[in-house]
């Protein structure tokens, strides 16, 4: 049965997404990144975006409804299952208690498991991100 989702999550996933559409739109402007697909500038901003272990990280409050069909990129297939549940976690955490409590987590992650993150969750945002003409 699916979570109902609490009052204050919806805000909280909102102020994430704005802020993650800022760094989107800034991110657009470098150079390096002006050629780059949606998928690429949005894994890069959400690179940016993401706490060092040394950070203070304020989680937001609130479920979210399981989204997840198959949420991990290809290259983790492979991976140990210990390592696709920590994916699979740190994806449910960003829908739950918001983007960059995730990030707070993710950040104390292998690489590996960071960027499998930032690929997956970047693939989860891309369709509202185009939606509101942040990316193409």
């Amino acid at each position: 049965m699916a979570d109902q989702v609490q009052p204050g999550f919806e805000r909280a996933l909102e102020a994430d997404i704005e802020r993650l559409s800022a760094e989107v739109k800034t991110n657009r402007e470098h150079p390096e990144l002006r050629s780059a697909s949606a998928h690429e500038v949005i894994k890069q901003s959400l690179k940016a975006v993401t706490p060092t272990p040394q950070d203070d990280a304020q989680a937001s409050a609130g479920a979210a409804q399981n989204v997840f069909q198959n949420p991990l990129p290809d290259y983790a297939a492979n991976a140990p299952a210990e390592t696709k549940l920590e994916i699979e976690h740190l994806l449910e955490t960003a829908f739950r208690e918001g983007i960059m409590a995730a990030n707070a987590k993710a950040a104390h992650s292998s690489p590996f498991v960071l960027d499998a993150f930032h690929d997956a969750l970047a693939g989860k945002l891309y369709p509202e991100l185009k939606k509101r003409g942040i990316v193409d």
